[in-house]
């Protein structure tokens, strides 16, 4: 054996005991006549010593046998620094160049040069953590649902473009030249088609493809726990995710969530938060004040659909430098306002603001008392469009609330977004697109708009679909699914896709629906996104094994990468790239 105990496992009751123990060298340092040399395994570190300088350096992997002894110099930081093992024997099994970055808790290394260096990377403590809990969720996850009955069932990767949403990676077929398969954005077509063979709980910790832009939260290729079921209702689905959720919330972190978690429609959220995944963890929420500051002579309000406000605890003594920055942050392409209004509710009882010419201080403190700000505060007005308005003041929001430290990682906010609109309307293509996805059925209560030629009813329809949301991250979505071929049909009539298109993209499903479709539904969470959230990070990149970096690149294996012409040849491609 070339162990008989990890790193991390040795204790004080150990002690006496001849132990081998094998590992990577963290360190090593001489004192006195003493080397003492680190061993780390993925399990911890444990304390060697000898008599003899052993010759060894950072990241050699060695074998040790010797006995545990009590350390006379505890460390109570580490698990096992109640003792340390006396080397009797020290064999090498590979020695190792010198790292490009040190392998400790907090590294040297940057970004850049860890990614490249990914594996040595992984050594490290933090990323071990992060792939460990990871590990303990999707365990926690496929307990729940083979409890509840759900079966874990494959689906294909090379797969048919249906390009709905974001861009497809396409894969090109050598014995079927000038065809292309596509990497699934999501199982969606196969959970459904699924349903209909009769298999009505199913579920997958399923990798999916994305070609769009990245974010801190977003790969290009990530996971989801994709899920169905058949013969259910919009509450059966949240009913059983909720229980799924609360159990991965309480077994992987001890803690416990509301039972039932708080419900949120679509337009409250727009409407309070300026945002469909709200963080909820703090209040400051958006208020509209149009009333109260139309028709004073002010042009920039007179003229505006909309003006919102939202009051910060606390701030009314920014001073004016802060103050222009703020205003030049949110004309940021980011978030894209024209500009700012402020109105400080001084300690003094004064109020100042930046439309004073324009307002009496009685205007103003009514303003402020439709957003119940105290002394102190210091409140925030942005105007133009409803929508983009509040959505404005909902990135403004969160940007106060990480100032004032108010989004503690620590804790959790979870809740459901229910009630979409089913569709969007694009002006500048003059034309509908689904809110989600066009498999989502409308709530039952609005199918008499749906069948309406008139935008202005479709507009009304809300989809049957609903939102996980934590901390402000959209952590899992989805939609009690049409079932129905005709109503399939008119969906794709309602956005542009015309029979003969609906048929090449979508005929298989449409097909599959005559043959005796379930009426069912499901959804599929961020995996990666969840892995973070519990981790108490924003960044996905650490909870995967080998991410890629912002431009879609995986620098340790410079991958993607040109292949050669004799493979552009058998799969018949032609570059124009000179």
């Amino acid at each position: 054996m070339y162990r008989t105990h990890t790193c991390g496992q040795l204790r004080i009751a150990d002690a006496g005991q001849k132990v081998t123990l094998a590992g990577w060298v963290q360190k090593a340092r001489k004192l006195g006549g003493m080397t003492f040399i680190d061993l780390r395994d993925r399990y911890g570190i444990t304390q060697l010593v000898t008599e003899e300088d052993p010759g060894v350096g950072r990241e050699w992997v060695i074998r040790i046998t010797g006995e545990v002894v009590e350390r006379q110099s505890r460390n109570p930081k580490m698990p096992t620094g109640d003792i340390e093992v006396k080397i009797e024997k020290l064999t090498v099994l590979n020695k190792a160049q010198t790292p490009p970055f040190t392998i400790e808790e907090v590294s040297d290394g940057g970004e850049d040069i860890r990614a490249k260096y990914r594996y040595l990377d992984l050594r490290r403590a933090p990323l071990q953590r992060a792939l460990a809990l990871r590990h303990r969720l999707a365990q926690e996850v496929r307990t729940y649902l083979d409890g509840q009955g759900f079966m874990e069932i494959e689906t294909p990767y090379l797969i048919k473009s249906t390009p709905e949403g974001a861009r497809d990676f396409v894969v090109p077929s050598r014995m079927n030249p000038g065809e292309f398969y596509a990497l699934p954005q999501s199982p969606q077509t196969f959970k459904q088609l699924l349903m209909v063979a009769g298999y009505d709980r199913y579920f997958q910790i399923v990798r999916c493809f994305r070609d769009e832009d990245l974010r801190a939260d977003r790969q290009p290729e990530f996971t989801q726990i994709d899920c169905e079921m058949s013969f259910v209702e919009q509450e059966d689905v949240l009913d059983t995710f909720e229980g799924m959720m609360r159990s991965m919330f309480k077994n992987a972190l001890g803690v416990d969530i509301p039972d039932p978690l708080p419900r949120m429609s679509w337009n409250d959220a727009m409407d309070n938060y300026g945002s469909d995944k709200p963080d909820v963890r703090f209040e400051m929420k958006i208020h509209e004040i149009s009333d109260l500051v139309k028709g004073c002579g002010f042009s920039v309000f007179d003229g505006s659909e909309y003006i919102g406000a939202i009051s910060v605890p606390g701030c009314a003594e920014y001073t004016r430098k802060q103050l222009d920055e703020l205003t030049e942050w949110v004309k940021r392409p980011q978030v894209g306002a024209k500009g700012l209004v402020y109105i400080k509710m001084n300690a003094d009882g004064t109020v100042k603001s930046s439309i004073d010419k324009f307002y009496t201080p009685e205007q103003l403190k009514a303003v402020a008392d439709a957003l119940q700000a105290k002394a102190g505060d210091l409140i925030l007005v942005l105007c133009g469009p409803k929508r983009k308005t509040q959505t404005q003041l909902g990135v403004l929001r969160i940007e106060m609330g990480n100032r004032l430290g108010l989004r503690d990682p620590k804790v959790f906010a979870p809740l459901w977004i229910v009630d979409f609109p089913l569709l969007e309307w694009d002006d500048e293509t003059q034309r509908f697109y689904a809110m989600h996805h066009p498999f989502t059925s409308p709530k039952p209560e609005h199918e008499k708009w749906f069948y309406s030629d008139k935008k202005e009813d479709l507009e009304r329809v809300c989809a049957n679909a609903y939102d996980f949301v934590l901390n402000g991250t959209e952590l899992g979505g989805g939609s009690i699914r049409i079932h129905n071929a005709d109503m399939q049909s008119r969906m794709f009539e309602v956005l542009g896709i015309s029979r003969e298109e609906a048929e090449y993209k979508f005929g298989f499903i449409i097909n599959a629906f005559k043959f005796g479709a379930p009426p069912h539904g499901g959804l599929a969470f961020g995996f990666d996104r969840i892995c973070a959230l519990f981790g108490g990070q924003e960044t996905i990149r650490d909870y995967i094994a080998f991410p890629k970096n912002n431009q879609g690149r995986d620098v340790m294996i410079e991958s993607p990468s040109k292949i050669d012409q004799v493979q552009m040849d058998e799969l018949c491609l032609q570059s124009t790239i000179k």
